[in-house]
């Protein structure tokens, strides 16, 4: 695939003869990541504890042929891969990504084998990696090494310095990674921490994402009668504790789809205009989005567009409520407790421990007086957002421009990485996060794919990125 972005010959010879490195070993590139595709990493089954090693194992010996000193960390559950770089360069990038994979279940809707990465041409030409993990996230984390071994094959160093930590249980909770995080900070320092593992806007739109929502989820129990009761003796005049839940979740939202939490809203940042003009481009509507999935109406603020609703505005949603009977059948009962899980996706500046107080509070006010309320939740974890004036987001915008031909769409993330947030409250460390999936590279699913121009412009790209971060 030649270089035909335009205006690539004004480009910095050493850009150039990197460029060309990359798209020359093309074939090479394939060839180790298909290697590297062929290893069962599946973190969430202890049958495949092994593999996983296996594969933490290959990104240790492949990274330590480029020059980059590093080794498996041992953790309670699989290992974690380091690795860096020293050539004296002035600035330092820390990237992180995932080597293991989801199960392959059920494995007879594959056209192919999951671990025997395959090459398959679709009905417009296109071609695509069919594996497992050939998206998520295997196929993302080599477009940066490569792009690493192609600066290091053209001048023998790196633009930047570069710290690799690649985990092998993402897909199950990176239950070990934020002791490890916090225990390693001083070897993880950077001045940058980059991320491979979301997506593009549309196949000829690279896309940089620069805000995560946080996460706050709370469980509440609320206890009336002290047993359920008979609904014809007691009905009208016993406190049902589904009645109360019902009654507390009507009044989270008023009619305009705003929270009405006192102090809900007090810490949301809000979006530049200059951005919400980019976004306001975009053509995401109820047609295009709500539509796939039977659906016709955003139920959110009224006053927002639709992007916004899913990337830069806090939520309140209900998960579940239960409580009563739910067996077959009639059981004529009034309950004597009901459960409610709900959960708020948050937006910088909110704090969750905050949220979470404000939303405890709406609903102790409203719980009757002969009734209580007990709560179960969990931790939170804030929003991440990186500042849309930063000047290496400019740099990485403008580095992905010159490959792909057109500005990359800056967007927020609806949902939530926690670990994103940790690199920021204990390393210090925003992260820019940009990859080169696609919607329809069935991530978690069967005939998982990921197409051959992601992975070669992907390449590239960190290549123009690295560069311009110098």
């Amino acid at each position: 695939m030649a270089d035909a972005t335009p205006g690539h010959d004004a480009e910095p010879a050493e850009l150039k003869a990197v460029l060309a490195a990359i798209d020359a070993d093309l074939e090479a590139s394939l060839e180790r990541l298909f290697t590297f595709l062929r290893i069962p990493s599946i973190s969430t089954d202890p049958a495949y504890k092994a593999a996983c090693r296996e594969a933490g194992q290959w990104l240790v010996d492949d990274l330590a042929g480029l020059g980059l000193a590093g080794g498996l960390n041992e953790t309670p559950g699989h290992p974690i891969v380091t690795a860096r770089s020293d050539f004296g360069a002035p600035r330092r990038v820390m990237f992180y990504g995932h080597y293991d994979v989801q199960p392959v279940d059920p494995l007879e809707l594959w056209n192919t084998p999951p671990f025997e990465p395959t090459i398959v041409t679709a009905e417009d030409g296109t071609k695509r990696i069919v594996a497992r993990g050939s998206a998520d996230d295997k196929g993302q984390i080599m477009t940066f090494v490569e792009a690493c071994r192609a600066f290091l094959k053209v001048t023998g160093k790196l633009p930047v310095e570069v710290t690799l930590m690649l985990e092998g249980e993402e897909e199950s909770g990176s239950l070990n990674l934020p002791p490890f995080v916090a225990a390693n900070a001083p070897a993880l320092a950077a001045d940058l921490a980059l991320v491979c593992d979301t997506g593009m806007w549309d196949a000829a739109t690279p896309a940089i994402t620069v805000s995560l929502r946080g996460l706050m989820h709370e469980e509440f129990v609320v206890h009336c009668a002290d047993r359920d009761l008979h609904s014809g003796y007691y009905g009208g005049a016993a406190q049902n504790p589904l009645h109360v839940i019902a009654k507390i979740i009507a009044d989270v939202h008023g009619p305009d789809g705003r929270v009405t939490i006192p102090g809900f809203y007090d810490e949301v940042r809000e979006t530049p205009d200059e951005v919400k003009a980019q976004w306001a481009t975009l053509g995401l509507t109820p047609e295009n989005f709500l539509g796939p999935i039977g659906l016709a109406v955003p139920s959110g603020e009224q006053d927002r567009m639709l992007v916004e609703l899913v990337s830069s505005r806090p939520t309140f949603e209900v998960n579940g409520m239960w409580g009563g009977y739910i067996g077959a059948g009639s059981k004529t009962v009034i309950p004597a407790i009901a459960t409610a899980k709900i959960s708020c996706r948050l937006v910088a500046d909110q704090d969750p421990v905050k949220v979470r107080e404000a939303v405890r509070a709406f609903i102790r006010a409203r719980i009757p007086s002969d009734c209580s309320v007990e709560f179960l939740g969990g931790e939170g974890s804030r929003a991440v957002a990186v500042a849309h004036d930063s000047p290496d987001l400019k740099k990485a915008a403008a580095a992905l421009g010159a490959e792909w031909g057109t500005p990359p769409v800056t967007i927020g993330e609806g949902g939530s990485i926690p670990i994103v947030g940790h690199f920021k409250k204990v390393l210090g460390q925003d992260t820019l996060l940009v990859g080169f999936s696609l919607d329809d590279d069935r991530i978690h699913s069967p005939n998982e794919k990921y197409d051959l121009t992601s992975f070669h412009k992907g390449i590239r790209s960190w290549a123009r990125i690295l560069h311009a971060l110098a």
